[in-house]
């Protein structure tokens, strides 16, 4: 699952899934911005089934391993 979720995101910010690990913080390791981070939700929302995410919940979402850890408090695996 976490190897899915680092495909994803390598190719949502244009960089290699091997230089993605839970410590990638998004805004620091990526240079995401909020456009992108709704981008990303989007994309889990179609890859995943994930419910559509609120903006307090992705303000809280710094690293890839807090975005793991949220899609396994709300998807059943």
């Amino acid at each position: 699952m976490l190897e899915k979720l680092c495909a994803l995101i390598a190719e949502q910010f244009g960089v290699e899934p091997d230089s993605i690990t839970a410590d990638t913080t998004f805004v620091d390791g990526l240079g995401a911005d909020s456009v992108d981070l709704v981008d990303l939700s989007m994309a889990l929302e179609e890859e995943f089934g994930m419910e559509e995410m609120d903006a307090e919940e992705i303000e809280t979402i710094i690293t890839v391993g807090d975005l793991y850890k949220y899609m396994q408090d709300h998807l059943e695996f």
